[in-house]
């Protein structure tokens, strides 16, 4: 009859220690995402953005990247694909119910997203690290928002934009596409209705 060994005392100090340092590092990326030091831009090599003095980021229409493939279920149980807005104008709020800074700006966003459909704007949502769906579905529905979330509970969405690209870095961002379905302008924090559509408007305006 085999016995079974028990763990290292070695093995299990550097369990522990694993654990610790993965305790610190989502602790962290939680404490920055959510609050007003997630607004820095930073960026890396080979990036053309333009970071303004109201920490609005954005791109000249020669140097700009396609956004990448984001799709997914909906929090309402449906399929969308961000891609078949390619032709107008998208606005891409990244939000958590969790996130004080999300609630809010998230009336705003309602307001202007209805002001704007008819002018060819849309607006989608990605919810992220939400593990209950139903209270990402009351954020909603208190914040009179109409438009399509996709649920992202893990965040796998945001990492599909490339480093060093505009891409989402904090809990709330938001980023404009453009009608060729490239990433125009970014924000790394809550905005008013006077900042939102002073990133929609250039690009809206754009042939």
């Amino acid at each position: 009859m085999s016995r079974l060994r028990a763990p290292s005392r070695r093995s299990t100090r550097t369990s522990r220690t694993a654990l610790a340092v993965s305790a610190v590092l989502v602790g962290g990326l939680a404490l920055s995402a959510c609050s007003g030091e997630g607004d820095k831009s930073t960026s890396g090599s080979g990036t053309n953005f333009v970071a303004g003095a109201d920490r609005i980021d954005t791109v000249p229409l020669e140097d700009r990247t396609a956004a990448p493939k984001l799709d997914g279920e909906t929090l309402q149980g449906g399929k969308f694909d961000v891609a078949s807005l390619k032709g107008k104008v998208v606005v891409l709020n990244i939000w958590g119910s969790w996130c004080p800074p999300c609630r809010a700006e998230a009336p705003t966003f309602a307001k202007v997203s209805k002001e704007l459909k008819a002018k060819g704007v849309e607006f989608v949502g990605i919810d992220t690290r939400d593990d209950q769906k139903a209270l990402a579905v009351q954020f909603e529905k208190d914040a009179g928002i109409e438009y399509p979330s996709l649920y992202d509970p893990d965040g796998k969405l945001m990492l599909r934009f490339p480093k060093g690209s505009l891409n989402p870095q904090a809990i709330p961002s938001t980023l404009v596409i453009d009608k060729n379905g490239k990433v125009a302008a970014r924000s790394l924090a809550a905005l008013s209705e006077t900042k939102l559509r002073k990133m929609i408007d250039p690009v809206l305006a754009e042939k």
